[in-house]
């Protein structure tokens, strides 16, 4: 068995062919007889789920039945959208798979979000839907909808199960296909007659589960070449930098990375999706790189001879214009999924493989190899540092609240081991911009698809997985409006989630791209303070709520709701609309034309290096 830690301290037995999740009990002598609902939910309880995210209605509606006598914990969702991202935050916070289940026809199409949120950003999910009875599909029947077809390139993978005795076998597929390979989100579709039909029960073997999928087979090791020829290229370079991305927290390999990162002295840059993956108080971090990555992450890759990419897909955030992306840098990368090598920059090493098992290998092949003089990269990087670290200007009295001043409290005060989920925009940049991540699996976000309204619902799944943990949500106000609704879940279900809004009155991104781009000709941004008022907003929904407007109130009502753990909290903070996120590669732009902070160079010019 594939056995590894998650983040809860809890094993999960990651399922291979050959891996039994339960025993189950010899059905062959005693038949035993169920609905195919029956079968679903019993299905999932073989697989260890404890709870699902979901909202009923009428063609998933028998599969609604027996969760009354399961174990299973279900948890009702105001919004099907809200179901999948609770799901996804679940997942990123626990390792293992989140489960949303929601009925037919626009139930299915409002999950088509979260699905592909999970799918671009590698999360292990399973969906169910219901569907139509198997006589009315294609007849245009009242809430049907094609979920098979619109879901097909948003999934790992999807299947309509027309055969009620299908129903243990596609189940146990999906949760294999889901945290195995390349980890991503499985859809099944269930006609409401196949839920209703009567099946005779048997759990599928691991022969059973290995022979229905005869050609899935990731590849886990790395080709024993290829490793040699990266630990030579590792040895040898003098400017190296390793470029670890989310595949590291989905493959568990956080102590492999530093392991590497500590035997060869390389730094370390961890993209928008691995922040966590390496202590950012560690003297080899430069965190985040990237389009509002800080200036060192961003230059030592630009200046780099060696980038060693782990787990990382070479996104055009990170990479700004690609012909001109660290031109001198040779590259090894690491990656489970082989459609990532070369897709966007062709590999000097490419390597196919888990990033666990492949960065173990290519430490021991390093042992025995002297490493190159690194002594003037060094100098080099520091220098960086201490030329341009994070900057923004201080309070002024009678402005609004800095919204890097609200992080920063919201950092030093929070409780040790907190989770901090965000939305999409400014603030998300800033989150993790100013922040100081310690462990992984504590930062949870969209990164692939950048969805507004991410984060309430991520927030609630991730605290349902780790209730042991605070965990804040740092949304903007654009973002809140979206799925803010969730919060009636968090309160009915008491799931004490905290939720500070920077809110700044606009549509903050959008704004600071107008501002710079588009001559501040500020189209269709603004949103106004105080419509609607979050406060009463808030309290309607059973949360505690406070409004901060000046820096003396931020640490007071910070530590006031860190203290509340009966309701979920959310603090409206009223927070400048022209503080834009720096530093700053301009979309389609070289990394060599990093926008920096204007008082970090005399009139605001463009840093040319």
């Amino acid at each position: 068995m594939c056995v590894d830690d998650l983040p809860d301290g809890r094993s999960f037995h990651f399922p291979e062919p050959n891996a039994t999740r339960r025993q189950e009990p010899d059905t062959r002598r005693n038949p035993m007889k169920m609905t195919g609902a029956q079968a679903l939910i019993k299905s999932l309880e073989m697989e260890q789920v404890e709870v699902v995210f979901g909202l009923p209605g009428g063609c998933i509606l028998p599969a609604y039945d027996p969760i009354l006598d399961s174990p299973i914990r279900h948890i009702l969702v105001r919004h099907e959208q809200g179901a999948g991202h609770m799901a996804e935050g679940y997942a990123h916070v626990t390792g293992r798979p989140g489960v949303a289940m929601v009925t037919s026809g626009p139930a299915a199409t409002n999950l088509v979000t979260p699905l592909c949120d999970a799918y671009m950003d590698s999360v292990p999910m399973v969906a169910i839907t219901g569907q139509v009875s198997r006589p009315v599909i294609g007849t245009d029947g009242f809430q049907e909808c094609d979920t098979v077809g619109i879901t097909r390139s948003v999934t790992k993978h999807n299947e309509l199960i027309m055969d009620p005795d299908e129903i243990p076998l596609m189940v146990r597929q999906a949760f294999h296909l889901a945290t195995t390979g390349r980890p991503g989100p499985v859809l099944l579709d269930v006609p409401k007659d196949v839920l209703q039909a009567d099946i005779t029960w048997h759990w599928p073997s691991d022969e059973d589960l290995a022979a229905s999928l005869p050609g899935y087979k990731p590849t886990l090791k790395g080709h024993p070449k290829m490793i040699k020829e990266a630990a030579r290229l590792i040895s040898e370079s003098r400017r190296p930098v390793i470029y670890a991305g989310g595949g590291i927290l989905r493959s568990r390999a956080a102590g492999a990375l530093r392991e590497l990162a500590e035997r060869t002295g390389i730094p370390v840059v961890t993209t928008l999706m691995a922040r966590g993956a390496f202590p950012d108080d560690h003297p080899l971090c430069l965190g985040m790189p990237g389009m509002h990555g800080n200036y060192t992450a961003v230059t030592a890759m630009q200046k780099s001879d060696l980038l060693i990419a782990l787990g990382t897909r070479f996104d055009d955030r990170v990479t700004g214009k690609v012909t001109s992306f660290a031109p001198e840098a040779k590259v090894v990368h690491v990656d489970i999924d082989p459609a990532e090598l070369g897709k966007i920059r062709r590999p000097d090493v490419p390597i196919v493989g888990d990033c666990r098992q492949v960065i173990t290998e290519i430490v021991r092949a390093l042992e025995g190899r002297d490493q190159a003089d690194r002594e003037e990269w060094r100098s080099r990087i520091s220098g960086w540092q201490e030329r341009f670290p994070l900057y923004y200007d201080p309070h002024v009295p009678g402005d609004a609240l800095k919204p890097q001043y609200v992080m920063e409290q919201l950092r030093d005060c929070a409780p040790e081991g907190t989770i901090l989920v965000s939305g999409v925009g400014q603030h998300q940049m800033w989150a993790s911009q100013y922040w100081r991540f310690t462990e992984p699996y504590t930062w949870v976000n969209s990164g692939g698809l950048g969805t507004m309204g991410f984060s309430v619902p991520a927030a609630i799944g991730a605290k349902v997985g780790r209730p042991d943990r605070t965990v804040w949500a740092v949304d903007g106000d654009g973002c809140f409006q979206m799925t803010a609704q969730e919060l009636v879940t968090a309160a009915s279900e008491r799931i004490p989630v905290k939720v500070a809004i920077l809110n700044n009155a606009y549509l903050g991104m959008v704004r600071q791209w107008q501002e710079m781009f588009y001559e501040e000709r500020y189209s269709e941004v603004y949103l106004s303070p105080d419509l609607p008022d979050y406060v009463k907003w808030a309290e309607a929904m059973g949360c505690a709520a406070f409004r901060v407007e000046s820096p003396e109130e931020v640490q007071p009502v910070i530590e006031k709701a860190n203290s509340i753990d009966d309701r979920p909290v959310v603090i409206d903070f009223r927070t400048d609309s022209r503080e834009k996120v720096f530093p700053m590669v301009p979309a389609g732009f070289s990394n060599d034309d990093l926008v920096v902070h204007p008082s970090q160079k005399p009139g605001g010019e463009r840093v040319v290096q």
